[in-house]
C-alpha cells in the first residue's frame, strides 16, 4: 500500500445529502458482503442472510426463520438488552473458498456455514474442549484460512462490554483445525488484513483502539507477534467495523455514537461522518471509560443513519461504493468513496 501519493481522503467528508439506501425491512443488517456483480449479502436475525441483487430484489436466505429479534420488546432496558443478546444473531460473514458462506453467530456462540440455497451446519461450538464464546466476526486469507474472533466468554455481552473485560481471543482455522493464537483481548470484533497480508489489524471495541499484530508463517503453521497499538489509543467511541481502502487508509466505524473514521497510514485518525446523539454519545463514552456504561446507556446512544454503526463495506464495480452495516437498521446507507476499496479475498472469485 503506497503512502508517498497525497492522501484521497485530504479534506474528504461524506456528504449527507448524497447517501441513499438499499434494502428494506432488514434485521440486523451487522455485517454485509459485496459481489463483483453488485449483489450484497446481509446478516440476519432470522438466521441467515438477505441476499439483495443488482436490481433491489431481496430474499431471506435460512432454513428456519427465527423471528425474535423481530418480535422482541425493547422498551425498557432489560428488554432491550435481551433482544441483543437472545436467539440466532448472524453477525460476521465470509465467503468460503466454495462460495458457501461463513456466518459467526453471535447468539449461538457457535461458527457455521451455510450454503446458497440455505443448507447450514455448524462447524465449530467448542475449542479446548470448552464452549467457544461470544463468536464475533470470521475472515477468510488468501490461503484459505479461517480467522475468526470471539469477543469474550461473559454472557450477556453486555456486562463484558461494560466491564472492559480482555478475555477475548483470536482463533485460526488452517490444516491443524481450530486454535488459539492470541487472547487478552478488549472485545475482540472484526479483523482485516493488509494488502500483503504481514499484518492483521484488530479491532478492540471496549479499548477503545485497533491493534495489529504481524503474521509469522512457519512449519507449525502461522502464528502472530509483535503486538501494538496501531493509531490512536483511545478513538473517542467503541470501533466496530474495520476495512482498508487501496491508498492503506483503514476505515473503521464507531457503534454506538455512530460515526464513521478513518486511520491513514501515518496513524492518524480522521472524522468522516458524525451521525451520533452528542450528549448521549458523551455519557456513554463516559461510562464505558470508568466501567459503569449500562445497556440503557447504549440504547440511547445510536444515530439516524445507520442505527448502532457496526460495519464498513466496499462495493460496487470500481469498489468506490460504500455500505454501512448496524445492530438496529432496517436499511443500508450507501454513498461514494475518493478511493477504491481494498479487494477482498474473494473479488476476483466466481462460486
Amino acid at each position: 500500500m503506497s503512502t508517498r501519493a497525497p492522501n484521497p481522503l485530504d479534506h474528504f467528508v461524506v456528504d449527507r445529502a448524497a447517501i441513499r439506501t438499499v434494502g428494506t425491512d432488514l434485521q440486523r443488517p451487522e455485517c454485509i458482503l459485496a459481489e463483483r456483480d453488485g449483489t450484497l449479502w446481509a446478516a440476519d436475525a432470522r438466521g441467515g442472510v438477505t441476499r439483495i441483487a443488482p436490481d433491489g430484489t431481496q430474499s431471506f436466505i435460512g432454513q428456519t426463520a427465527d423471528t425474535r429479534f423481530a418480535t422482541a420488546a425493547s422498551d425498557t432496558s432489560d428488554a432491550f438488552e435481551n433482544k441483543l443478546t437472545q436467539g440466532t444473531l448472524p453477525n460476521g460473514l465470509a465467503f468460503a473458498a466454495n462460495g458457501d458462506i461463513l456466518i459467526s453467530n453471535f447468539g449461538t456462540d457457535r461458527l457455521e456455514v451455510m450454503s446458497r440455497n440455505g443448507q447450514s451446519r455448524v462447524l465449530y461450538d467448542q475449542i479446548d474442549g470448552q464452549p467457544i464464546g461470544k463468536v464475533n466476526f470470521v475472515l477468510r486469507d488468501s490461503r484459505d484460512r479461517i480467522w475468526l474472533t470471539v469477543s469474550t466468554r461473559v454472557n450477556p455481552w453486555t456486562k463484558a462490554a461494560s466491564s472492559r473485560v480482555r478475555d477475548g481471543y483470536i482463533a485460526v482455522v488452517d490444516e491443524q483445525g481450530l486454535r488459539v493464537v492470541a487472547d487478552g483481548f478488549h472485545f475482540t470484533n472484526e479483523v482485516r488484513l493488509d494488502a500483503r497480508e504481514e499484518w492483521l489489524y484488530i479491532v478492540e471495541t471496549t479499548g477503545p483502539h485497533i491493534s495489529r499484530m504481524r503474521l509469522v508463517e512457519s512449519p507449525q503453521g502461522v502464528s502472530l507477534t509483535d503486538r501494538e497499538v496501531y493509531g490512536p489509543a483511545d478513538l473517542g467511541g467503541a470501533p466496530d467495523g474495520i476495512a482498508f481502502d487501496a491508498h492503506g487508509n483503514l476505515w473503521c466505524t464507531l457503534v454506538m455514537v455512530d460515526r464513521l473514521i478513518a486511520i491513514t497510514p501515518q496513524g492518524d485518525a480522521r472524522l468522516l461522518l458524525d451521525d451520533g446523539n452528542p450528549a448521549a454519545s458523551e455519557n456513554l463514552t463516559r461510562k464505558m471509560k470508568d466501567g459503569t456504561a449500562t445497556a440503557d446507556d447504549m440504547a440511547k446512544a445510536q444515530g439516524t443513519l445507520a442505527p448502532w454503526m457496526a460495519s464498513i463495506t466496499f462495493g460496487g464495480p470500481d469498489l468506490r461504493t460504500v455500505y454501512l452495516g448496524s445492530l438496529l437498521g432496517t436499511r443500508i446507507p450507501f454513498f461514494r468513496s475518493p478511493v477504491a476499496g481494498l479487494p477482498m479475498v474473494h473479488w476476483n472469485q466466481s462460486f
